[in-house]
């Protein structure tokens, strides 16, 4: 039987500045991301698209998930192969473009792990387990691009 998962957001837009959207330029892009318990996230819209460069905006909440849902799945499968992980830094990119008509689509998220191992020996399965991580991942389970993974090992000094 398959296991079933509901996750509920608020998103609050914050951005009427008296006329509402009478104009593209008339308000604000300002939102809320709200889960009652958590720490409210600020968003707006990328600056591209008239937003706060000071808030996080959806594209990069979207690489940021599939860059989170892959670390933990990548320190589970650590765990069952016995590679000691001792720290983990991810530098995501991901690429977006527009069609004529102001849509568009991600063309691809590159993720760069830099990951820090306690033994030389554990680099070696550090791929495999990079590969069965995108495998199991959620959020890249639901994309329809590429995900790519350039990963480095490092040796804890």
């Amino acid at each position: 039987m398959h296991k079933k998962h509901d996750y509920n957001i608020t998103v609050k837009w914050t951005g009427n500045e008296g006329t509402g959207t009478s104009n593209y330029k008339a308000y604000n892009r300002g939102h809320t991301i709200v889960k009652e318990g958590k720490a409210d996230i600020l968003g707006s819209s990328d600056p591209a698209f008239l937003g706060d460069p000071e808030k996080h905006n959806p594209e990069e909440l979207l690489v940021a998930s599939v860059s989170s849902c892959h670390m933990l799945w990548f320190l589970h499968l650590a765990v069952k192969a016995g590679v000691i992980v001792t720290a983990y830094e991810d530098r995501a990119t991901g690429n977006m473009e527009e069609d004529p008509e102001g849509g568009g689509r991600f063309t691809e998220i590159v993720l760069h792990p830099r990951v820090t191992v306690t033994e030389a020996s554990m680099c070696s399965n550090l791929k495999a387990l990079h590969h069965e991580a995108n495998r199991l991942c959620f959020i890249a389970n639901s994309c329809n691009f590429p995900i790519r993974h350039e990963p480095v090992c490092e040796i804890e000094n």
